[in-house]
């Protein structure tokens, strides 16, 4: 069967694409392979179901429900996106979607095994957009282990864990184990490394560590783990082996690009040496016809990132006098926030990043009890971060760790985009009382 292009993976970049181009009255084939990942991971086990977990946390903290109502309410909102998602692209005519796992018999053919068939697509325009998976770290008793646990498996359960240990302190880890301490669970983050979260600055990094062990997270920095024995953790930590129980154990170790059941060597694309797919700045892959969107290229692994990656892509397809009106190398400022208890937010550069880079800057920082929304709400923890050019006042970037820091972020990366001097922010008219205005106070400190 011969389509205008082959989609593989139901992703944020895949399915946008998949729907632009039926719009266009392009015949498309878009493949997933499983049915509870129509969306992609963002919708089905990432962003949207820990998010509600997330925030039905925040309740239980307050005796407000129970664990196992919080795993319904967030199975309730993903089995809703995730069928409204489908239904989207499955009402197009020009729209094929197939249930199945594909890889690459050539560079223009792509083999679909279905559960009762084996199925032959060909196209002269191809997509990957698979996604990533788990890393399983290569420690002796995970395998088959009913107590171990990925993020993805982790909120699937409906029995809370008395006792969880986490295996690394990353973003991910961070943001689960907040959660799962405001649900009740005892919560101990083991750490290989003696750092925590390297990429942000110390004095940051060391606040977000006071406000979690403030909330009874513990942390060993320098453990090895040795191995797992059912539900006991046996590691080195200060020369000696320690053994923790555990009701349930969460690796989160981080994630890597979901490419082994692709046989792209049938196809001679090139991988990266973290085994991603190598693309250019336009996500074009070395074989031409061939492009990767999304986490399966090993950048930044956020459904925003891989949304912009779509609209590098489309014009390309369109009208050529378009192609390079977007490229890789013209997206500006991605903030990123982890969705902790504070949260904590992060655009542009922070001071590690500004002084390897030889730029000049300023900096000013404030305490997040300084803003009267913060009082209001009796959130008060946390500290807000800004730099600005040393010569021109131009906003290099914010830290915000802070209630609502996810939506304060939004406004700087605005801000930056428009190479905007931190007068903007200081003279800038917000509503009050609001967590937005203490831009007003933190860039009015430069």
């Amino acid at each position: 069967m011969r389509y205008d292009a082959v989609i593989i993976g139901f992703g944020k970049a895949g399915k946008t694409l998949a729907g632009a181009l039926a719009g266009k009255g392009k015949k498309v084939a878009l493949i997933e392979k499983s049915r509870q990942m129509y969306g992609g991971t963002c919708i089905n086990v990432g962003c949207i179901p820990s998010k509600s977990l997330v925030t039905s946390a925040a309740l239980a903290a307050k005796n407000i429900g129970s664990f196992a109502e919080a795993v319904d309410e967030k199975t309730r909102v993903t089995t809703m996106l995730r069928k409204k998602n489908y239904d989207k692209l499955d009402q197009l005519e020009n729209v094929t979607i197939y249930d199945g796992t594909a890889s690459f018999l050539s560079d223009r053919a792509i083999q679909v095994l279905t559960e009762t068939e084996k199925l032959v697509l060909e196209s002269e325009k191809i997509f990957i957009n698979t996604g990533s998976e788990p890393v399983i770290p290569p420690i002796d008793g995970i395998k088959d282990n009913p107590k171990v646990y990925t993020s993805e498996t982790l909120m699937d359960q409906r029995e809370l864990p008395k006792n969880l240990v986490l295996i690394g302190a990353g973003y991910i880890g961070m943001e689960f184990a907040s959660m799962f301490r405001n649900f009740g669970s005892k919560v101990t983050v083991l750490q290989d490394g003696d750092v925590f979260l390297p990429r942000e600055d110390r004095d940051v990094a060391a606040k977000i560590q006071e406000i979690l062990e403030k909330r009874g997270i513990e942390f060993r920095f320098g453990a090895k783990i040795q191995r797992i024995e059912g539900g006991d953790v046996i590691f080195q930590y200060q020369g000696k082996e320690n053994r923790l129980e555990a009701d349930a154990i969460l690796l989160a170790t981080g994630r890597r690009p979901n490419v082994k059941e692709l046989h792209v060597e049938n196809a001679g694309i090139e991988l990266t040496s973290r085994q991603a797919v190598m693309t250019d700045e336009l996500m074009r892959t070395n074989v031409p016809g061939i492009w990767a969107m999304g986490d399966v290229t090993g950048g930044l692994q956020f459904t925003y990132t891989s949304l912009d990656d779509y609209r590098v892509v489309l014009p390309q397809l369109l009208d050529s006098s378009t192609a390079d009106a977007h490229t890789l190398k013209k997206r500006k400022n991605v903030p990123y926030s982890v969705f902790m208890d504070t949260p904590y937010s992060k655009v542009g550069l922070n001071e590690m990043e500004a002084q390897k880079q030889g730029i000049p800057y300023r900096v000013n920082v404030m305490p997040a009890a300084a803003i009267p929304k913060a009082q209001v709400l009796k959130k008060t923890d946390g500290y807000l971060k800004a730099l600005v050019h040393g010569q021109t006042g131009e906003i290099l970037g914010a830290m915000l760790l802070c209630e609502e820091s996810y939506e304060m972020i939004n406004i700087v990366k605005l801000a930056m985009d428009y190479h905007a001097d931190a007068s903007v922010l200081k003279n800038q008219i917000f509503t009050h009382p609001t967590m937005s205005e203490a831009l007003n106070d933190l860039f009015g400190g430069f």
